[in-house]
């Protein structure tokens, strides 16, 4: 996977729907497209920034669907990230987009400018949580768009939501199980927050929906993590990326600004629990990956709460023989 990006929010541009959950202004800060100048000003920063780095990174168009706005603007913003590639600049493009907004006739269209990643927006696998959170298309239009993003050779990124109205944890593993079924190069979860303007702070106010408690909602999105990474798909985003929009707007929900961490170390210690069950409380040593420890230390030691309850005294130490989630007890 490349290594980061300079992202582009397009805000509702192209979206032809209204979800439950969805206030793009809210989460990108903007309301209007940017500009060919003000890309081509943000991009010469960054290579400037960044220098032979930028080589690693990607230019992303996130927000709205873009594969479903007008074709002359679409065009023109891959037109201008496109000067932007290739010769030791940046990778390639990542665009984000809905799953019934994609056909042959767009990937062909795409394919004409150095587009190497694809997202879609599948947020469940449920028919009936689409319809309830007026997402507009199906999981039928998830799986058809993964199967011709894949013949058409692009990468592949889906993206999930938890805590969603009529959704269950359960219901989010399953969600799960048949993302990875759709053999994505990556995925990004998000727990639902209710942000000012949207229709969740309505049934929020009207009592018809109530938020996922942030300690469920760590709990639920550390098992997505270990499931994925068990299956070595890369997750490339857990919880909303923090912003001046999202401190302004958020009403209630499971919104942390380190809640990737949370869920780092929550993971880390379910695990950690099932190979020192067999131990008698008291002092014990434990061996992370060096960029763990802070994990497992950090937040007042907050992760290791459930060690400590349970009669432990845990040792941190470094080992850079362990890989991502894992843990050792010697």
């Amino acid at each position: 996977m490349p290594g980061g990006a300079v992202s582009f929010f397009v805000p509702h541009l192209g979206c032809m729907h209204n979800c439950s959950f969805c206030d793009q202004r809210s989460i990108s800060g903007k309301s209007e497209p940017p500009e060919s100048g003000d890309i081509r000003a943000v991009l010469e920063q960054a290579i400037e920034r960044h220098g032979a780095g930028a080589r690693n990174m990607q230019i992303a168009f996130f927000g709205g669907s873009f594969t479903a706005i007008e074709k002359s603007e679409m065009h023109r913003m891959l037109g201008t990230a496109a000067d932007f590639c290739g010769e030791g600049r940046f990778s390639g493009i990542r665009i984000s987009t809905r799953p019934d907004c994609i056909t042959p006739e767009i990937l062909c269209d795409i394919a004409r400018y150095p587009v190497t990643d694809i997202e879609l927006g599948a947020q469940s696998m449920d028919d009936e949580v689409l319809r309830r959170n007026m997402r507009g298309h199906t999981a039928g239009d998830t799986i058809n768009a993964a199967k011709m993003i894949h013949e058409t050779g692009f990468r592949l990124t889906l993206q999930m939501m938890t805590g969603l109205p009529g959704d269950t944890p359960d219901g989010a593993m399953q969600t799960a199980r048949q993302i990875a079924n759709l053999r994505p190069d990556a995925v990004r979860i998000y727990p639902v927050i209710v942000l000012r303007g949207t229709l969740l702070e309505r049934w929020l106010a009207e009592g018809a929906y109530i938020p996922q408690p942030l300690e469920d909602a760590v709990e639920l999105c550390a098992e997505l993590l270990c499931f994925f990474t068990d299956l070595e798909i890369p997750v490339i985003r857990l919880g909303l990326h923090e912003s001046d929009g999202i401190r302004e707007n958020y009403i209630a929900g499971p919104y942390h600004p380190a809640f990737r961490e949370l869920c780092e170390g929550k993971a880390l210690v379910e695990r950690l629990m099932l190979q020192i069950k067999a131990l008698p409380p008291g002092l014990v040593c434990i061996w992370v990956h060096p960029k763990s420890v802070s994990t497992l230390t950090g937040h007042g030691r907050r992760a290791l709460e459930p060690l400590e309850r349970a009669g432990y005294s845990p040792v941190i130490k470094p080992d850079e023989g362990l890989g991502y989630l894992q843990v050792a007890v010697r």
